[in-house]
């Protein structure tokens, strides 16, 4: 970081929004971003691809995430506005990669809805009533989008009520993995199996840590929030990396609870892994804890879904997308047309896609925005900027963008199929999208 003269932090941003986050409150809103619901879900998922060793997964996907938010803290201090990824592409590389950059951003929030959805209608739902999945799927996805319809109120309430819940379910598990342990039960020996019968341990280290990278994922949401910040200079860097490290300590611990507790193959065919630590330490009631993962999936797809339906309508006021998608609901002023076509693209993926086939579609859509931002941070370098900011070290970036190819080689075939479909539609609408506006140009 440059060693200019402290210079106190302006009230407004130039923009004329006020400054009003410090650096806690950015702290709490990125914590509350990443730790999500994705780990109540896929524990068993890496644990299947991983082996008994699930942690070793989680804390690599942690420093791998941490290599592109060194990215992220560099682009958002130096242009502290809202846009992220699809912004600072735009910047590098011009309007086409801009528009690809938006693009995958919208699709993975339509494929993590999807995922959270039939983490919904899985085990936890189950410990109150049996249902076909994709019944509930359906059901689920048309209430979010109800809720959606009706706006938001401006109260952060709801949100850090959500995210205690969530960090207590999770604080829950690492306690009762204690638990065990000290009184004899589980099998501490399972935290250093590594690999499956089907692959070795480096294989099966790479492919486990493409599902917990899911579990990372939300930080780049926040850079939208640093031109609100009261000195995102400062503020952003700490409040990113310091929330991140929060996040995987806490991941790496329910990890180890997890993998001692439970059987590896118990975990694996689990939807609602983490239920079975519950099931196996007794003293917390099955249903109790599968409500506090039910809020927090619930909660995550809700936040999810208005974020799609809000990027989607924005693109579409911009003439990125098709202009039916900035239609109004009367009264309720939300965007009813971008609500129903997002959410029923939730609906088509998640009654056509696992936890884990969706949860590898969203990560490799975000390794293409992240290889995109960990390029655009070298290519950046050239313009000094308007002002003092972050800098990372050039290998961070460099090794970011690396470990983002590394973990693309080690997606399957199918998930492939289903992103390369993704970009081919995103590259057709940037096509016409430029066209369209060379036209208003002429």
């Amino acid at each position: 970081m440059s060693s200019a003269t402290e210079q106190p932090p302006s009230v407004t941003s130039p923009s004329g929004l006020k400054r009003a986050l410090t650096t806690p409150l950015l702290y709490f809103f990125i914590l509350g971003d990443v730790l999500g619901a994705g780990v109540y879900v896929l524990v068993g998922q890496i644990a299947a691809d991983a082996g008994g060793a699930v942690w070793v997964p989680l804390l690599v996907a942690l420093l791998l995430a941490l290599l592109t938010a060194a990215s992220y803290a560099e682009l958002a201090t130096k242009y502290p506005q809202a846009g992220g990824a699809s912004h600072y592409a735009t910047r590098a590389f011009g309007p086409f990669a801009g528009f690809i950059a938006g693009f995958c951003m919208l699709v993975a929030g339509i494929v993590s809805v999807a995922a959270l959805a039939r983490g919904f209608g899985g085990d936890y739902l189950s410990a109150f009533v049996t249902l076909p999945v994709g019944a509930v799927v359906v059901v689920f996805l048309l209430l979010l989008a109800v809720v959606n319809a009706r706006g938001i109120k401006e109260s952060t309430r709801a949100n850090v009520i959500a995210t205690v819940v969530e960090v207590g379910g999770l604080l829950v598990i690492v306690g009762l993995g204690a638990w065990l342990l000290l009184r004899g039960d589980g099998d501490p020996g399972r935290l250093t199996r590594l690999g499956t019968p089907e692959k070795g341990a480096a294989a099966a280290v790479l492919s486990g840590s493409v599902l917990a990278y899911y579990s990372f994922v939300g930080f780049e949401t926040s850079v939208n929030v640093a031109e609100e910040t009261r000195d995102p200079r400062r503020s952003y860097p700490r409040a990113l990396f310091g929330a991140l490290v929060t996040a995987g300590a806490v991941y790496v611990l329910v990890g180890l609870a997890a993998s001692a507790a439970v059987p590896t193959d118990r975990l694996a065919e689990s939807s609602g892994p983490l239920l079975e630590v519950v099931k196996e330490a007794g003293g917390v009631p099955a249903r109790l804890f599968s409500a506090i993962a039910l809020v927090a999936v619930a909660n995550g797809a809700l936040l999810t879904g208005i974020m799609s339906s809000r990027l989607a309508f924005g693109m579409a006021r911009d003439g990125l997308l098709p202009a039916q998608l900035t239609k109004l609901l009367p009264g309720r002023r939300t965007p009813w047309v971008a609500i129903a076509a997002t959410t029923a693209l939730s609906v088509l993926l998640a009654l056509t896609g696992s936890v884990a086939t969706l949860a590898s579609t969203l990560v490799l859509l975000l390794l293409v925005v992240f290889v995109l931002v960990n390029v655009s941070v070298l290519v950046l370098r050239r313009d000094p900027g308007e002002h003092d900011h972050f800098r990372a070290p050039t290998v961070l970036p460099v090794l970011g963008a690396a470990s983002c190819v590394v973990l693309a080689t080690q997606i399957e075939a199918q998930v492939w199929w289903r992103g390369l479909v993704v970009l081919g539609v995103g590259t057709v609408l940037a096509a016409i999208s430029r066209g369209a506006a060379g036209r208003r140009r002429v």
